[in-house]
């Protein structure tokens, strides 16, 4: 079943947040392609202004054209595009292009062990506004480099463990992700679960100093949990449910996001 492979390097956006990591540890195969079309909602409750709460909150929808191919057996190439309304603010988003190598590949134990380097950029398309709490994005671009660590168990238990280096154009912080996650592929069904972090380096605070505040300079820290859950109907056709929670951060809102889309694979 090639189209589970797709389902856990959705991005699930935020205005401030990508979760479950913009890649995965998984490859489609030489000529294979998927295309997933994903909507979702996030309604949030509470907002960081800093690490202080104030019961500021928010609702997110979003609409995600993702889609991957695999150019070798160990190289693939993946493109997203957000659409997203807050209030009245509603624009494309940021598009999103990477690509990932698997350097390393053998036999261990009870499963195989694989070793990828992935780098990519993602940069506003639309030309939504910052200044509130209702922005899309920070209207920065971002150079990503990451490493991936990715354990598949015979039984079909896999683990996949990433980080790296956002390099973001001024005056956005630059940060560190982190994400590990755990999962299992069957015949029909896939699931997982994900812890995600961001760590940025420096920046300012909202309602902090120095005012008026550019929310392009917003440090944003987040610690994230979710999950995934994803049935193939077909040769071609599934379909996927997601669900994410964001625990604490730094100028981030806090609550629940809630997903779900169509994948094809030709």
């Amino acid at each position: 079943m090639k189209n589970y492979l797709v389902v856990f390097c959705l991005l699930f956006f935020s205005a401030e947040v990508y979760s479950q990591g913009k890649i995965d540890g998984f490859y489609r195969g030489k000529g294979n392609a998927t295309a997933v079309l994903g909507l979702g909602f996030e309604d949030s409750k509470d907002y960081f202004a800093g690490t202080d709460k104030t019961g500021l909150s928010r609702s997110l929808y979003y609409a995600n054209i993702y889609g991957a191919y695999g150019i070798t057996s160990d190289l693939d190439v993946s493109f997203s595009l957000p659409y997203m309304s807050s209030n009245k603010n509603s624009d494309l988003q940021d598009m999103s292009l990477f690509l990932k190598y698997r350097v390393y590949k053998t036999e261990l134990g009870n499963g195989k062990l694989q070793l990828s380097l992935a780098a990519g950029f993602s940069t506003p398309i639309g030309n939504y506004t910052t200044g509130g709490l209702n922005d899309l994005g920070q209207q920065a671009t971002i150079i990503d480099g990451r490493a991936l660590i990715h354990y598949h168990w015979h039984t079909g238990w896999f683990a996949t463990l990433q980080s790296g280096y956002s390099f973001k154009s001024k005056p956005t912080p630059e940060s560190i992700p982190v994400t590990l996650k755990v999962g299992k592929t069957l015949s029909k069904w896939y699931y997982d679960f994900y812890y995600d972090y961001q760590h940025s380096f420096g920046g300012i605070d909202y309602r902090g100093t120095p005012a008026p505040q550019d929310f392009k300079e917003f440090g944003v820290d987040y610690h994230k949990i979710g999950g995934t859950l994803y049935r193939s109907f077909n040769s071609n056709w599934g379909a996927y449910v997601s669900l994410s929670y964001l625990l604490a951060g730094r100028n981030v809102f806090q609550g629940p996001g809630y997903g779900l889309g169509i994948v094809y694979t030709p």
